[in-house]
């Protein structure tokens, strides 16, 4: 009697074990995480989204959705928080896109982000202040040729990255391209 209750337990356990090894034969692998490029592959062709992220330090670029490269950038001299007037040496944070591009720049190259926006601009009036503008991803300044990048946050509010890759960027930029800058 001992023995033909076993039977039914053993088989029982062969068929959840044929049926976890089917299972794991044909169930899709769990989807990978999307890790950026490390930061020495060249960046080719068009871009489509620029994510900051300024508690990073690190700026993405993205095409459809995949991230292509990841950037070290420096930011305004008083990173923490969001811009919300002239001089006070903060980088912007929200929704943007990229609305012109300046070759002659005193700093190499630059991409300007449309800010001050509508809302900053209604924040200042009432406020009577300047919300501040000009806001550029842009390269090291002019005149620095050959010097060490500076690497610490010393901008107005910009986003700065060396020269080499502000030209790379500049090649795989356009306007209109959607800019996120996250705290």
């Amino acid at each position: 009697m001992t023995a033909g209750r076993r039977r039914p337990r053993r088989v029982w356990l062969l068929a959840l074990l044929a049926g976890l090894a089917a299972a794991a034969l044909f169930w899709p692998p769990a989807p990978r995480p999307s890790q950026p490029p490390p930061p020495d592959i060249a960046l080719q062709g068009p871009v489509d989204r620029i994510l900051i992220e300024k508690s990073a330090r690190r700026m993405t670029v993205f095409r459809d959705g995949r991230a292509l490269k990841t950037y070290r950038i420096a930011l305004g001299f008083a990173p923490e928080g969001d811009k919300t007037r002239q001089g006070d040496g903060r980088t912007p944070e929200g929704q943007f896109r990229i609305d012109r591009r300046n070759a002659n720049s005193a700093y190499h190259l630059s991409l300007g982000l449309d800010y001050p926006q509508l809302e900053d601009v209604a924040r200042a009036r009432a406020g009577g202040y300047s919300p501040g503008g000009d806001i550029f991803i842009h390269g090291q300044p002019n005149g620095r040729k050959g010097q060490p990048v500076l690497r610490r946050d010393w901008t107005a509010g910009c986003i700065a990255v060396s020269d080499p890759e502000i030209e790379e960027l500049w090649r795989a930029v356009a306007i209109g391209t959607e800019v996120e800058l996250r705290p």
